[in-house]
Order: structure tokens, then sequence, then C-alpha cells
């Protein structure tokens, strides 16, 4: 029998009667409807849930004369990804920033929802990690395209005629092969962290939980930074009039 975190019982107990209803509605219907919700989605819904209370209280104590330490941290958080995002993607990497600053900040959040008793990183499922590289496939080849027009076609086409037949098949296979690498990358380092973490929190009770936790943050931080690192990385390379 699969576990299931106590939140995710509360929603198949109260909630399962909406759930059944909009997965009816898109012809996927749950294999139990008694259970629809899955510990991932829970969790994912609370994240978000958290992001948008966490940003209505910033945006409602933004202040230019007496910022507070919370305005304080997002502001050196998005002057740190507005400068990566213009080193990377180029004079027009700031336009991306509020994509690049999403991602970081929900994929950071969802590794760290984790370290707290009773609820699980939504990274460490496959398919979370593989709708964030989806998302950041489509959003790049939609830059790509609205930078270049039907230009960005040439990116796949080698720089010259004669290379079409072997560049285009090369580089087809090279782009549908990053969302399998953002995916396996991120869901592979924090399923491991996690267990990593679980197994020595019920081995030991103290000192030892703690240089795990820290090394937990360590990896959630890093993971969320190189999703954004390689979402810029594609976005520069789309947006490019050089390329």
């Amino acid at each position: 029998m699969v576990h299931e975190l106590w939140i995710t019982a509360l929603f198949n107990r109260f909630l399962a009667g909406p759930a059944n209803a909009v997965l009816d509605a898109v012809h996927y219907p749950a294999q139990d409807p008694a259970n629809p919700w899955s510990d991932w989605l829970v969790c994912e819904i609370l994240v978000v849930l958290f992001m948008v209370v966490l940003f209505s209280i910033l945006r409602a104590r933004l202040s230019v004369d007496k910022p507070g330490k919370l305005q304080h941290v997002f502001e050196v958080t998005y002057d740190f990804v507005r400068t990566s995002a213009e080193e990377i993607v180029g004079h027009e990497g700031p336009r991306y920033t509020a994509f690049f600053g999403t991602i970081f900040l929900f994929i950071l959040f969802m590794n760290l929802i984790g370290l707290i008793p009773g609820f699980d990183s939504p990274t460490m499922f496959a398919s979370v990690p593989f709708g964030l590289a989806i998302v950041t496939f489509l959003f790049y080849h939609g830059t790509g395209l609205r930078a270049n027009g039907a230009g960005y076609i040439k990116q796949f086409l080698g720089p010259f005629l004669i290379m079409i037949p072997l560049m285009l098949p090369i580089e087809i296979l090279s782009h549908f092969a990053r969302p399998l690498s953002l995916t396996v990358r991120l869901y592979a380092n924090m399923f491991a962290g996690e267990q990593v973490y679980l197994t020595f929190i019920n081995l030991t009770k103290l000192i030892i939980p703690v240089i795990f936790i820290g090394l937990h943050l360590f990896v959630s931080f890093l993971q969320a930074y190189i999703f954004m690192l390689l979402a810029m990385v594609y976005v520069g390379g789309a947006v490019s009039h050089e390329h």
C-alpha cells in the first residue's frame, strides 16, 4: 500500500468529488475514485497557495522609504535573477526575469517543503519536473519565434544548405532531449536527497540530522538554480540573432 500523507488524506476525504469532476471533464478518470488526490499534487497546491499569500503580504508591505526584511530578501533575489539573465541571455535577458524568477522560486519552495515533517517535496516525483521541463521547452521556443520570426527555423538547419539533412535531425533530437535532461537532473537529485534525509532522520535524533538538513537546503537551492540557469541558456540560444 502506498503511503498517504495526512494532508492528502484530508483532500481525499473532503474534496474527492471536485477532483473526480475535473478528471472526468478532461476524460482522465481517477484509477481510484475514492482517492483521486496524490501526495505530489497536494503539496504542489500548498506551495502555490503559500506563494500567493507570501507575495500578497510582500506587495502590501512594499515601501520606498522603509523597506522591511522581507522586501530586502526579494529585492536581492530579483537583482540576482535579473543580473544572471542579462549575463547569460544578453541585453534581452531582463525581459524574461519574471519567468526565470518564478521558475526558480517555485522549484525552490517545492524542494524545501520536504523539510517540513508530514510533507513531501513534489519535485521528487518525476511528473512534476517533467511538467516544469515541458513548460520551459515551450517557453524558449515561443520566445525564439517571437524574437526571430520564421528565421528561428534556420537555427535547426546548419550554416550550409548541404548540411540540412544531417543537422536537422540532430538539432531536433537535441532539443527534445532537453526536457528529459531537465527532468532527470531535478528528479534524481531531489529523490536521492530526500531519501538520504529521511533515512538519517529515522536513525538519529539531533546532531546528524542537522548536518543533513543543511545538505538538503544546499541541494534544494542548487537544483533550483541549475534549472533556472539552463532555462536561461536555452532562452539565450533561442533569441540570439547571431546564432
